[in-house]
């Protein structure tokens, strides 16, 4: 919220004059007179179809609509957001951007109803003890202001905001409002919180009589997808509380609090997804798998992965949401440099042997993967995947789910990949040395095998396949490379701003090279592009290792594994840390993000 005291005068005049919506030639003239349209545009305004238009228009909605540019230097659109906070700046009352994230959606729908607050255009933004905000377009109607404080018992604080955004929430906010009211009146209002036993409270919450396929538990499944693939979100969590279920989304590898709904509310809308996910919804103790395809309100298919885990208070569900867009990205925009590209290049165009990616879960393995076997999938290559489960359905290659009930794992799945004349593999992961030895098999015969592993980075995955029991020499004659990966966090493009830099801090960064500090560093600010955070999206950092002949020559029994590192680095890999240096100087990322999750390296 910025709050403004310009024209402070001007706005307390119109204030005590009886209530009045803002005209057009109103707002068009205070353009005129603060520079801000030229002469050809305004007439461009007067002569708009939606000016004259009867169907009852914000005028700020209606200049937006005609994308006239600023009169001032750079000569911008005047979009609707521009326009808001000039206008807000003007009258000198606070310009306030509603951020769904950061308002407590039940709180705000129970101020009034939503009639009233369609009718006079405003919406309760925030609501604390004493006070209440309330939004409003239409800051010289003032009519409800007293019978709002009257009834409330609180005081009315006012903000002006986007109109836009005010036709749009008052909709949203009490559509998903009443939804969880009338879906708590069909349960029969079961009262959860005073059971203290625990194993009661869980049976109880399972036997609330709502049905996961009623329209009101339907309309908030259907919100809450639509607002995750609005927000960005990589992952939703439904979590069941004792008295009140968590709705949270992992945005940019950050988890954000949406909603709250009561338990059995938080119930059907699991069972709801169950269903969609085609997954057994009787089932509630044991985890379970599902996977479901959607589209985004711009008609882009979007396909979710969805888990469940029991808990003390119910099921835990998690959608792992996944852009079928990313397969198409370059590796320049999933962040891999000209060097470490050309290195992983040479590695996976090889006829055959092992590439092996390591990092922790949700470091970006699967689309490093996913993106490489869409590049090497010709009409003339046959490329076989075998995954647990599997991450995003591609229609360019084959792909094989582990089914452990049918004692179809990961070695058994490879075992029957081979007969199905492969040229390359993908193996979701090496969990044991059966997996391992049939991977190893499968490179030694001629097939060019992808896989993942869980380590802290590219050096430590050679000591985890001598752990697992692949010996040495096999390693040697199979292994061609490893790259580690992590996700960073990157700066918001429309909003960082110079920051500054400790000099031990870059050192530790990148040692033992010697790398200049760069001049210019940037920082998180905040915008409404960024939802105020300051970052928006991630990107990847790489250690790309190549197995040399002198690499090789160091994996041994009892492998060094700070030798086998110096060895690869003085071959030209960059650790970590060195690649997240360079997003740096590009002024791509911050040192906090790289250090967050970059290890470092004990000489």
């Amino acid at each position: 919220m910025a709050t403004s005291t310009k024209k402070g005068s001007n706005w307390q005049q119109q204030a005590s004059q009886p209530d009045k919506k803002l005209e057009l030639n109103q707002i068009i003239h205070l353009l005129a007179t603060d520079k801000l349209l030229s002469k050809e545009s305004s007439d461009q305004l007067f002569r708009s179809p939606q000016s004259s238009n009867k169907v009852e228009m914000h005028p700020l909605v209606i200049i937006a609509n005609e994308k006239v540019t600023s009169a001032k230097p750079p000569h911008n659109v005047l979009d609707i957001e521009t326009l808001s906070q000039w206008f807000a700046d003007k009258i000198g009352l606070p310009y306030f951007h509603i951020d769904p994230l950061k308002i407590d959606v039940a709180a705000a729908a129970s101020v009034m109803k939503y009639s009233y607050a369609e009718r006079n255009k405003i919406l309760p933004v925030e609501v604390a003890k004493d006070y209440i905000t309330v939004a409003t377009a239409e800051p010289y109607v003032r009519e409800w202001e007293p019978e709002i404080a009257h009834i409330t018992k609180k005081q009315i604080r006012r903000v002006f905001t986007n109109p836009a955004d005010i036709n749009r929430y008052v909709v949203e906010f009490y559509s998903l409002a009443r939804s969880v009211s009338h879906a708590m009146e069909e349960t029969g209002g079961n009262d959860l919180g005073s059971i203290s036993n625990l194993e009661q409270l869980v049976e109880l919450s399972r036997a609330g009589k709502l049905d996961a396929n009623d329209q009101h538990v339907v309309t908030i499944v259907d919100w809450l997808l639509q607002y995750a693939f609005e927000q960005r979100a990589s992952d939703i969590h439904i979590e069941p509380r004792r008295d009140q279920g968590r709705i949270r989304f992992r945005i940019d590898g950050t988890l954000h609090l949406v909603y709250q709904l009561p338990p059995a509310v938080t119930a059907a809308v699991s069972s709801r997804l169950k269903i969609l996910g085609r997954m057994d919804v009787a089932e509630k103790r044991r985890p379970q798998d599902g996977r479901v395809k959607t589209k985004t309100p711009d008609g882009k298919e979007i396909e979710l992965r969805l888990s469940t885990m029991p808990t003390a208070f119910g099921e835990k569900l998690v959608m792992r949401i996944f852009d079928p867009e990313v397969l198409v990205k370059s590796f320049k925009e999933l962040g891999l440099s000209d060097e470490d590209y050309k290195r992983w290049q040479h590695m996976v165009t090889q006829p055959n042997g092992i590439v092996l990616v390591t990092g922790p879960t949700g470091s970006g393995k699967t689309t490093t993967l996913y993106t490489t076997l869409k590049q090497l999938a010709q009409p003339e290559v046959n490329v076989c995947t075998i995954e647990d489960p599997i991450e995003m359905i591609e229609e360019s290659f084959n792909q094989m789910q582990v089914q452990h009930n049918i004692e179809l794992d990961f070695a058994a799945g490879v075992r029957n990949l081979l007969r199905q004349d492969p040229d390359i593999i993908m193996v979701g992961e090496i969990r044991d040395q059966e997996t391992a030895d049939m991977a190893t098999q499968a490179s030694l015969t001629g097939h060019l095998v992808l896989s993942t592993l869980h380590t802290n980075d590219s050096v430590s995955a050679i000591t985890r396949l001598l752990d697992i029991g692949i010996p040495p020499y096999l390693i040697n004659a199979t292994l061609l490379g490893i790259v580690a990966q992590r996700l960073v966090r990157c700066l918001c493009p429309h909003c960082k701003q110079p920051g500054h830099l400790d000099d031990q801090q870059w050192q530790a960064l990148v040692s033992p090279w010697k790398i200049n500090k760069p001049e210019t560093v940037y920082a998180p600010k905040g915008c409404l592009e960024c939802r105020n955070t300051g970052y928006l999206g991630r990107m990847g950092i790489y250690e790309v290792l190549t197995m040399s002949q002198q690499t090789k020559k160091l994996v041994t029994t009892d492998c060094d594994t700070n030798k086998l590192r110096r060895q690869a680095m003085k071959e030209g890999m960059r650790t970590l840390r060195i690649s997240g240096a360079q997003k740096i100087i590009a002024g791509l990322t911050t040192i906090e993000e790289v250090f967050k999750v970059a290890p470092a390296y004990e000489d």
